[in-house]
């Protein structure tokens, strides 16, 4: 094998590729001057505000109700920064329910309800859907704030054995 031969040709080709290398790195060098140009980065925020619930339960093995039953639940808020808020909460699916009068309903052909409170405070007032009445107010962080739902089971004559149940829409008014 003859390398006498291959040498002039490696060093022909590393002197091509050094060359190309030098002029492509210079051709992005330019000394001509410059000129700039200048562009914007926008977003626009607006108010707005995201709702979340847990439910409430009264409990699974809940027997006479000659006392008070009490429980709380939380919902989440979330608003853009300084942006003021009203959380209402609806009279629920109970048949014959009213913000000031909630029921829960019995399962099928039990026809029977179980009264409820939902309250703004313990032991507070009710928590209703009318704006600047029974809802509560509250201004956004940009970050969750968290609500209690305080929940009551009044004292009353015991329905028949059955699972009561109301589903309650929460919402956030802005």
């Amino acid at each position: 094998m003859n390398t006498t031969r291959r040498a002039p040709r490696i060093a022909v080709i590393a002197f091509a590729t050094a060359s190309l290398i030098a002029s492509l790195s210079s051709a992005a060098v330019y000394s001509n001057g410059s000129k700039t140009a200048n562009f914007d980065v926008t977003l626009k925020i607006i108010a707005d505000c995201i709702i979340s619930a847990n439910a409430l339960d009264f409990g699974q093995s809940q027997g006479v109700l000659a006392t008070n039953v009490t429980v709380n639940s939380t919902l989440s808020v979330t608003c853009t920064n300084t942006t003021p808020y009203n959380v209402g909460l609806n009279a629920g699916t109970g048949v014959g329910s009213t913000t000031a009068a909630r029921v829960m309903s019995g399962t099928g052909a039990n026809t029977s309800t179980v009264a409820y409170n939902l309250l703004q405070s313990s032991g507070g007032s009710n928590w209703g859907n009318t704006q600047g009445t029974d809802t509560k107010s509250g201004v956004g962080s940009g970050v969750a704030q968290t609500l209690t739902v305080y929940g009551v089971v009044p004292a009353q004559m015991t329905p028949q054995p059955d699972t009561y149940k109301s589903t309650i829409t929460a919402t956030v008014y802005f």
